[in-house]
Order: structure tokens, then C-alpha cells, then sequence
């Protein structure tokens, strides 16, 4: 089948005695000299719809509009591809970056057809996931979820929503450590490391990845655990979409039953008491590894005050743990805590990110610190203040505790590309998120939350709680999250990239992201 697929692709483009026997086995490299002709960038749509053809989309098509208006932010919505390819399998995905890929050189004067990869398509900013002139690859049909008859492992398309695993494994009594918004994509969060309910046991979401199945830029399919293509495996924990187009993960599950956890609502008069609860249970020496918090400060821009909504859980079902104390023992406006399932608290948290506006992420990390949180907070205050004829906006401030016992569990699971250690000590990731209605406004917006931040890192210098980690997922474009994991990472996951795309395709042809050779 696949010969005749790539029989089909030299027939599309035109090659005179191709044979399949240039083409390798999935074992090997896929010969770019048996590709010519002079292509340009009408004929990357077109090549793609004669060997794939219904799979791929053209722009006023039901099934294009439908992808397009799928993106969580407005900014990404607004992009248009010239056509969107939706793979069924890993050997569709494979003839398109095999299409794509042998273009170089071919298309004008640039690096060959232009195209983007998209999971969920939950990144914010435009062209991270989607492309203004070129080809999309949506792998939302790759969105099968089935459990292993041992229990202990779950096969998982890229293309999938968080709910849609927990839909399945759930009510098998099972979990694993995955998402905690429902309507996040699988594949951008596993390879940016991700963060789930039960890192502190686990670690993040992608060291729960027992096996990566990876189309290459040669279109060769393989296949990267802990014990083949090692390096493959640890690169793609973190290092995003660099090395290839992962189609199926196979992620470990383990038994777990209801937990508790819900949202609970401060005011603004606790905030020192919340800052000095946040850095002592961050820094626990006996930090409980059935806990996780996620702090958030949020600006009422009509009655121009702040307020807190923490997001509590425990995977346990006891309610009210001790470990909070510090937090619920101070006045609280509202609760929804409870004892429920996994994916009940994932729809909480999705109610309140919807989709369609426009969304902005910057993120930092530091030591952890009640008195960076409250000079954040401070600096903060004022740049609402220039914020506040924005229409509808919306400004949140989250802190999420980041203890060394998450950096022990990822190094027990094999280990990651996100260069964190327990010797970094206890650290917090920190997260200014913005939401607004008109595209006028994104000048302005940026402008001021990015004045706010740098700030804000002249200040954590100066404490001396600053740390290079940027969280992937969480990173704005002009952020340097792969940068972050330290000199000896980078200088791996380039060699990486050498060794699995010699060529650069997903260098140079995938723009969005953060890429390797900056």
C-alpha cells in the first residue's frame, strides 16, 4: 500500500520513470533525488489533493471552514492556509510531508511548500499552529483513544481533546496525566512538556510517554521508546514540533478513582496571607504528592479591584486535606469544591477559557518567592491602569507551584528535554494571561503586558529568584522557551534535528513554533 501511494505522488508531480524502489523501506530515507520539476506555491495544494485527494481542503470548503474556526484564539482563526490536509493515518501524514518535504527548491525562490501542524490548536498567537499561505495539516481525525488490555498503557491520537481521553479511561477506572482544560489538544501539550493534577507523583504529561510514533521529514515512519531511537524519544519531550509529526502516543495509565478539588475565591485583602500559603506550599520539604494548586489574581475592571480564584486538587477523595490549610483557613467569597471525577473538574476549567477571542501568554519562572508574587503584583496593578478602555479585556495573573518533587518523578520516568533538576530547588511558573475583543487593540495590549514583564524579570534578578526555564505551551512568540533548557539541551536536540531531518524540513518549512536554529 504504501509503494502504491508513493507511485501515486511521482505520478502527481510528473516524474518519468519513477520507481517505488527509490523510495525505502520505513527503515530508511526516502531519496529527494528522484524528485524534480518546477514547482510554485499552487502547485504545493494541488500535488497534495492528487495523491491525497478529498483529504485535502480548499477555503470556503465545509470541512476547511470548520478546521479553521476550531482554533481557541480569534488571532488564529483569522489566519488562512491555502488548503488544509486531514489525515486519517500515519501513512496520510506521511505522503504529505513527503510531498512537502521534496519541494524544496522547487516553490520560487523559498525553502520549498510552507506548512504547519496543528493538534488542538489551543497556542494562542497566530501562525503557531496554522499558516497564512500555505498548508495546514490538521490531525484531528488521528483521534483515537483506546486502552491496552494490561491496564497500564493508553494509545492516544495527537489529534484528540483531553476530554475525549478521559471519556474513555475514566469510567474504566482508570487515568492518566494529561490535561486539566478538557478541550486541550493531546499532541502540543505531551510535546511541550505539559502539566496535569498529578505531576507532583508523575512528573509533566510527556514523562508518561512510553512510545512516540513519528513520521519524519523523509515521510519514513518510526517508532521512538526509552529502548529504540532513544534520542528521538527524549527530544520530543519538550522539544515541540522539530523533529517530525508524532501521529500516536502510547502513555502510561495507572487506577485512580474520584478526587477532590474545585474552585475557591479569595479578595484582595488576603493577598499577603495568600503569597506567604503559596511559597509555603510550594517549598514543603514533605510536599504531599497528591496535591496541585493553580493561584490565579484577576482584575474586576468594574469595580476596578482584584480577586483570587485557586484551583484546589487533590487525587485523592478526601476533602478539605490539611495541606491547604494556609489557604482555606482565610476568608472565602465563593467554593465549588467537591469530591468528583477527572473529568468533571477538566469541564470547570474549560468553562472558563472559551474560545474565539483574542488571547495573549507570557510566562516566567522563578524561585519560589512570596515577595516576587507580591512585586509582580504590584507592577501589575499599574499596567491594568493603562488597560482599562480595552473592550473586553480580561486579566488574570496565575502562579502554579513547581516543587522538586515533580523534577525527581520526570527523572525516575527516564527523564526529559526540559533541563530542569531538583538542584534548580523549589521554583513557580508564573503566567500572565489576557483576553480581548478587537484586533485594534493587540499593539497596545502587547505593548503593555511585555513592558510589564521585562519589569518584572528585572526585579526577580535583583531578588535573586530568576530562572532561564520558559514553559513551552504557556510562552509568547518573542519568548525563547527551547533557549531555556540550558546550552547542553539545545546543542542535543540540534543534533537531534540533524539525525532525523537532515534536510531542515521542519526547520525551514515549519515556521511556526520555536525552533531550534534561531
Amino acid at each position: 500500500m504504501k509503494h502504491i501511494l508513493l507511485s501515486a505522488i511521482a505520478t502527481a508531480l510528473g516524474l518519468n520513470g519513477f520507481s517505488t524502489a527509490s523510495w525505502h523501506t520505513e527503515k530508511d530515507h526516502a531519496d529527494s533525488s528522484a524528485w524534480g520539476g518546477h514547482w510554485n506555491k499552487v502547485n504545493c495544494c494541488s500535488a497534495l489533493s492528487k495523491v491525497l485527494g478529498d483529504k485535502v481542503v480548499l477555503p470556503h470548503s465545509l470541512p476547511y471552514e470548520e478546521s479553521i474556526a476550531s482554533y481557541w484564539s480569534a488571532q488564529e482563526e483569522a489566519v488562512s492556509p491555502s488548503c488544509v490536509v486531514l489525515p486519517e493515518s500515519a501513512e496520510d501524514v506521511a505522503v504529505a510531508v513527503a510531498t512537502l518535504g521534496h519541494s524544496r527548491g522547487r516553490v520560487g525562490n523559498h525553502d520549498g511548500c510552507q506548512f504547519a501542524v496543528r493538534s488542538g490548536g489551543h497556542t494562542p498567537w497566530a501562525g503557531a499552529a496554522n499558516i497564512e499561505d500555505g498548508v495546514t495539516i490538521d490531525l484531528g481525525n488521528l483521534n483515537q483513544v483506546k486502552v491496552f488490555s494490561d491496564r497500564s498503557t493508553v494509545t492516544i491520537g495527537p489529534g484528540s481533546s483531553w476530554r475525549d481521553v478521559y471519556n474513555v479511561v475514566i469510567p474504566q477506572g482508570l487515568a492518566t496525566a494529561g490535561g486539566r482544560v478538557a478541550n486541550v489538544g493531546v499532541g502540543g501539550l505531551v510535546l511541550g512538556g505539559g502539566i496535569s493534577f498529578f505531576s507532583p507523583r508523575k512528573g509533566f504529561v510527556c514523562d508518561g510517554v512510553k512510545r512516540f510514533e513519528v513520521v519524519l521529514a523523509s515521510g519514513r515512519i518510526v517508532n521512538a521508546t526509552q529502548d529504540s531511537n532513544h534520542d528521538l524519544w527524549l527530544a520530543l519531550k519538550g522539544g515541540s514540533n522539530n523533529f517530525g509529526i508524532v501521529t500516536s502516543i502510547e502513555q502510561e495509565a495507572f487506577e485512580q478513582g474520584d478526587l477532590w478539588g474545585g474552585s475557591v475565591g479569595f479578595d484582595e485583602s488576603t493577598f499577603d496571607q495568600q503569597f506567604a500559603a503559596f511559597e509555603a506550599f510550594t517549598g514543603n520539604p514533605d510536599y504531599d504528592p497528591y496535591a496541585s494548586l493553580i493561584h490565579s489574581m484577576i482584575y474586576n475592571f468594574t469595580t476596578k479591584s482584584w480577586f483570587t480564584i485557586a484551583q484546589f486538587e487533590y487525587t485523592k477523595p478526601e476533602a478539605y486535606p490539611p495541606v491547604f490549610e494556609n489557604f482555606t483557613s482565610l476568608p472565602t467569597t465563593f467554593s465549588t469544591t467537591r469530591i468528583s471525577n477527572l473529568t468533571d473538574f477538566t469541564e470547570e476549567l474549560d468553562v472558563s477559557t472559551p474560545p474565539g477571542q483574542r488571547q495573549m501568554f507570557v510566562t516566567s519562572t522563578y524561585s519560589n518567592s512570596a515577595e516576587m508574587l507580591k512585586q509582580i503584583f504590584l507592577m501589575a496593578n499599574e499596567t491594568v491602569r493603562q488597560l482599562e478602555e480595552v473592550a473586553g479585556l480580561l486579566f488574570i495573573l496565575s502562579s502554579q507551584p513547581e516543587p522538586t518533587i515533580i523534577q525527581k518523578a520526570s527523572a525516575e520516568a527516564g527523564g526529559n528535554s526540559l533541563g530542569l533538576t531538583v538542584e534548580h530547588g523549589p521554583l513557580f511558573n508564573f503566567q500572565w494571561t489576557l483576553t480581548w475583543d478587537n484586533a485594534e487593540d493587540d499593539e497596545f495590549v502587547e505593548q503593555q503586558v511585555r513592558d510589564a514583564y521585562n519589569q518584572a524579570e528585572h526585579k526577580a534578578r535583583e531578588l535573586g529568584v530568576q530562572q532561564k526555564f520558559i514553559y513551552l505551551n504557556y510562552a509568547a512568540p518573542w519568548q525563547d522557551p527551547i533557549g531555556g533548557y540550558g546550552e547542553d539541551v539545545v546543542r542535543r536536540l540540534r543534533e537531534v534535528s540533524r539525525k532525523y531531518d537532515p534536510a531542515g524540513v521542519f526547520q525551514k518549512q515549519v515556521p511556526g513554533g520555536f525552533k531550534l536554529f534561531n
